[in-house]
């Protein structure tokens, strides 16, 4: 085992004065520092320090990273840590986030700079994975603890956690066990060393011993605070993405710019209307322009009156809105066909309250290029010139258009600029299609469509059609065309096995694809035991992301089996367990989403450019940006703006979007945040060999498989 040494060097004033870096500890009378609002994270290629800088860049929180493995990075001294501003000492930095608790060669002076600095302005550091050893204030593991796989590991939350920096969470921490071949977690567990000023805010049993060990503590010590954390994750496992939210609470002290919600909105497609069936016999679906099968007859799934109470009932137990997208030619079909009587859509007027509604054209007719199905798969349909045959503004305005009024007619509360075209058509299709209609742009507008779904597995970025803003929407791998678990479960064996199986033979012919099967699902027991479990665990990540994206499945999914439900159920079931009252699921709807998108495309693009200037003076948050720029912040309870509250109650802070400003935004911070105080320092300084090579497991660089397709 690598020993470490450490010396007393020399006392933290003489240290301090010897790098040059300004203490506000020596001049009493000096008026308060500026600290900006800015993270500093040092790098050395790990998937740690690479999670750690996701979650501040989706949250819209500015940072600046050092890679050490390039050769023109800038050195780390005191000249880069401070300086001065207008007379005020200035920290450029509010955190520092490190691959380990020292990742710079012995007596490096690079790590005696962060140790003054930190000192000197109270700025916390974060040990982003680091090895378990006394340097980091805890015993080495062979000393009683463990060091190993956590696969499947329940940690928990402690009580200094749960009143500290993780008080959003309900307790416990699962960690991930996605496969029994791949070792996906590895950690570090021990105990304090005897003495140490040590807070363990997670831990987890050590294997074979009734004590636990910590997996995330703070350190404090020689006038310096360190989060302490000894497991390896990348920015998708479950287990970070719980914790993530209060590694940044703890090292910005709840004062940062950007802010994040856990969002879950679930868009129900062709509402109304009927989904063809999947045939089993011929592998296709009836009814869809590529099932060409002379002799296929469709086989229509629908809802009934009391899908709709099913419906109705769920969103009740957990308070949940479902947004139905409709087609009212589907129930104007159904008239025809029963003598004028359609329940399901006399039971849907009369529960329209119950849900949120979305136009979604009147037939669900394709909206692109005029299709040529004479060859599967189709192509777009040509003019004697070689052009390419387009569906006309009028016809597409007509889809929208007689829609809207046939639900304004039956009463549903809708949202006139929202719309989801058929099969997101209209919008360009690869590899059939690779230009928009051109006459969508001016048909959108004709209408006053200002948000426009697409579909996330083709275009995952938001997007300006005409004067409309796409909002990207995740598919669930819940097919359309199944009302049956048995049917998805074909369905499902059909595209992800290969061709000596009897499959599609797709996992051949792109080795990349994440959901191949090794063998055929069982179609009595696989849904429910490997489908379900998937989707649940992929669409809880997207919640557990910050990411407001809604999902979508089909209204054939809420009929005669339901099998939306179980995942749906899992979705929320396994959310509730995991966090406190204060931290909700946020259940948006598409406008809202398409708002808080475009907003963030507006933010990073102003801080990567550096319009954007933070920075804490005692109580005071300062920001300066472009003229008429929303500011996502967060901060504590009690922060005021103008003498009014700050932002929105959510995960124990306020946090949100202050509205357009002109001059520079001010809020003023609770007493209780407004004055930091520096640990006492002891005259010693730490000076380490490097740590202990951190071991990656063989998994821990990949997401989650995702859905196909999302």
């Amino acid at each position: 085992m690598k020993r470490t040494i450490r010396t007393t060097l020399l006392t933290t004033g003489a240290l301090i004065a010897a790098l040059g870096v300004p203490t506000t500890a020596a001049h009493a009378d000096a008026p308060a520092p500026r600290i900006d609002l800015r993270v500093l994270i040092v790098s050395d290629g790990g998937p740690s320090t690479d999670a750690i800088a996701a979650e501040l860049d989706t949250a819209g929180t500015p940072y600046t990273e050092i890679d050490l493995a390039r050769a023109d990075r800038p050195v780390i001294d005191a000249e880069y840590l401070a300086d001065t501003v207008d007379g005020r000492e200035r920290a450029r930095f509010q955190a520092v986030v490190l691959p380990n608790d020292n990742p710079f060669p012995a007596n490096s002076p690079e790590m005696a700079a962060l140790v003054a600095y930190e000192r000197a302005y109270d700025i916390p550091q974060v040990d982003a994975y680091t090895y378990a050893r006394p340097e980091a204030g805890l015993q080495y593991p062979v000393y009683g603890g463990y060091s190993g796989s956590v696969d499947g590991a329940r940690a928990e939350v402690t009580a200094a956690g749960r009143s500290g920096p993780f008080g959003y969470l309900e307790g416990p921490v699962p960690f991930e066990d996605n496969s029994p071949t791949v070792g996906e977690s590895y950690a570090y567990l021990s105990t304090p060393v005897a003495g140490a000023d040590f807070t363990p805010y997670v831990e987890a049993p050590i294997p074979g011993t009734a004590r636990r060990g910590s997996l995330v503590g703070e350190y404090r010590h020689d006038g310096r605070r360190e989060l302490v954390v000894t497991f390896v994750y990348n920015r998708y496992q479950q287990q970070f993405r719980l914790l993530a939210r209060g590694i940044v609470r703890w090292m910005t002290g709840g004062v940062h710019l950007g802010a994040s919600r856990n969002y879950f909105a679930v868009h129900v497609d062709d509402v109304f209307a009927a989904d063809d069936r999947w045939n089993s016999t011929l592998n296709c679906t009836p009814g869809d322009v590529d099932c060409t099968d002379p002799n296929a007859t469709p086989d229509p799934i629908r809802m009934t009156p009391a899908d709709v109470d099913h419906a109705t009932a769920w969103q009740r137990e957990h308070d949940f809105t479902l947004d139905l997208a409709y087609n009212g030619a589907g129930s104007v079909d159904h008239r025809e066909d029963n003598n004028g009587v359609d329940p399901l859509a006399d039971k849907f007027v009369a529960e329209r309250g119950a849900f949120r509604w979305i136009n979604h054209t009147y037939t669900h007719a394709f909206l692109g290029c005029e299709q040529d199905t004479t060859v599967v798969p189709w192509r777009c349909a040509t003019d004697a010139d070689g052009s390419t045959k387009w569906v006309g503004r009028d016809d597409l305005s007509d889809e929208i258009a007689h829609n809207r009024v046939w639900g304004r007619i039956a009463g549903l509360p809708l949202e006139d600029g929202e719309l989801v075209t058929g099969e997101h058509s209209g919008l360009r299709v690869l590899p059939q299609q690779p230009a928009d209609n051109p006459n969508l742009a001016p048909a959108l507008a004709d209408n006053g469509i200002t948000w426009l779904a697409s579909d996330n597995s083709r275009e995952p970025g938001q997007r300006q059609v005409g004067a409309a803003t796409t909002v990207p929407r995740y598919p669930m791998n819940i097919f359309y065309n199944a009302g049956r678990a048995a049917e998805q479960v074909d369905e499902y064996n059909w595209i992800y096995t290969g061709r000596a199986q009897g499959g599609s033979g797709i996992c051949e012919d792109n080795p990349a694809t994440t959901t191949c099967l090794p063998a055929p699902l069982d179609t009595a027991t696989g849904y429910t035991e490997h489908i379900v479990p998937l989707e649940r665990q992929i669409a809880l990540g997207h919640v557990l992301a910050n990411d407001p994206k809604p999902h979508f499945i089909h209204q054939s999914n809420l009929a005669e089996d339901r099998i939306a439900y179980p995942v749906l159920d899992g979705v929320l079931t396994t959310y509730d367990t995991l966090f406190a009252e204060n931290t909700p699921v946020v259940n948006p709807r598409m406008e809202d989403i398409g708002s808080e998108l475009r907003r963030r495309a507006a933010w990073r693009a102003a801080v990567q450019s550096g319009q954007v200037t933070a920075y804490r003076i005692g109580g005071t948050v300062t920001v300066e940006g472009p003229d008429g720029m929303a500011v996502p912040a967060t901060m504590p309870e009690g922060t005021t703006r103008a003498g009014s509250p700050f932002g929105e109650a959510y995960a124990g802070e306020r946090s949100g979007w202050t509205s357009s400003a002109t001059a520079p935004l001010t809020l003023t911070l609770p007493s209780s945040a407004a004055s930091a105080t520096a640990g006492d320092a002891d005259g010693s300084v730490p000076v380490t060999r490097p740590a202990p090579d951190t071991r990656v497991p063989e998994g821990v660089a990949e997401p989650v498989a995702p859905a196909a397709g999302s």
